[in-house]
């Protein structure tokens, strides 16, 4: 069956192909913090476990994170969007955002950046190396330690499409049944 499509200018296909869930990006350097909001992340790698980010040289973390070479991915859901939102709307440079909003820490097991504890998940990262950084703004970051509720299993996690509009994650649908032991990703 042929499904009718129209045309759609090429800087709106983020709309469709944004890789994974809003993050929270927690940074710490030389005793400033920072807590960013974050779209632009993608899975590179199981075995070690590498994500890629692409942070702007714009954004006051972009710096943090680049001279300690390490922070945290923490992953709100959907109880989160109003914190979610107003973090991405100011900047670190003008305001304590840990405090503006209230956002409760714990330290994390192996870097300096702080955990959110409101997360529904902490997945702390160092920099092994920063090749890619400048040329791309692009940081592949190695997970040294995951933290992770045991429920839901599931969580509403947060998808921004642009224009102000996030999708949430929902319903699951299982069909481990039909895939090959080997391809269902779980690292080997």
């Amino acid at each position: 069956m042929m499904v009718e499509k129209q045309d759609l200018p090429v800087h709106r296909a983020r709309a469709f192909l944004e890789p994974g869930p809003i993050l929270l990006v927690t940074s710490c350097h030389d005793g400033e913090r920072n807590v960013m909001t974050m779209g632009w992340h993608m899975v590179l790698e199981f075995t070690p476990s590498l994500v890629g980010c692409m942070i702007s040289v714009g954004n006051h973390s972009f710096e943090l994170i680049r001279q300690s070479a390490e922070c945290v991915l923490n992953l709100p859901t959907l109880d989160m969007l109003d914190a979610v939102v107003a973090i991405g709307n100011c900047s670190g440079r003008d305001k304590d955002k840990f405090a503006g909003f209230n956002l409760d820490v714990q330290a994390a097991d192996h870097i300096r950046a702080p955990l959110l504890t409101a997360c529904h998940a902490n997945f702390e990262r160092r920099l092994p190396d920063d090749r890619m950084v400048k040329d791309y703004n692009l940081f592949i970051f190695e997970i040294v330690k995951a933290h992770v509720a045991p429920q839901p299993k599931h969580p509403r996690t947060l998808h921004y499409t642009g224009d102000g509009v996030f999708v949430v994650a929902g319903k699951t649908v299982s069909r481990r049944s039909d895939f090959r032991l080997g391809l269902l990703g779980n690292g080997r």
